[in-house]
């Protein structure tokens, strides 16, 4: 997986957290301790999806436009992290004569698949309302 789920989800969950549920690229970047053109690549996915929309101009920024007791930690991964179980790389030549070097990419890809799958189902139980009040609880 890629830190790309972890800072929308950060992202979010301080959209979420402000009264305003709104704040710049700069804003976010300095909470999450990246740089602002990645929150903006993040954000530029999660405006696509549904999760925020962005307000342009003097005092715009990012807004929610979810509803965050509705709103998945799998429709974030989907938004921004979908297939990125699977490696860049797989071991094996499909096109060897032996049966484990062409078939092992093959099966790889079904479990990194499968795998997806399961996780995706995991996320979409926990919505970011939940992921909010756990970190209320531990202040």
């Amino acid at each position: 997986m890629n830190s790309e789920f972890t800072i929308a989800v950060h992202s979010l969950i301080l959209l979420a957290y402000l009264p305003d549920h709104m704040a710049s690229s700069e804003t976010i970047a300095k909470n999450v301790s990246t740089n602002p053109a990645r929150i903006r690549k993040i954000m530029g996915c999660l405006r696509k999806n549904g999760l925020v929309k962005t307000k342009e101009g003097i005092g715009g920024g990012y807004i929610l436009d979810c509803d965050p007791e509705a709103a998945t930690l799998g429709e974030v991964f989907r938004s921004v992290s979908c297939g990125s179980l699977k490696p860049n790389w797989c071991t094996g030549n499909p096109e060897e004569d032996c049966p484990v070097s062409s078939g092992t990419q093959a099966v790889m890809d079904q479990i990194f698949h499968d795998a997806e799958n399961h996780l995706e189902k995991y996320l979409d139980q926990i919505t970011l309302n939940s992921v909010l009040e756990k970190l209320r609880q531990t202040q």
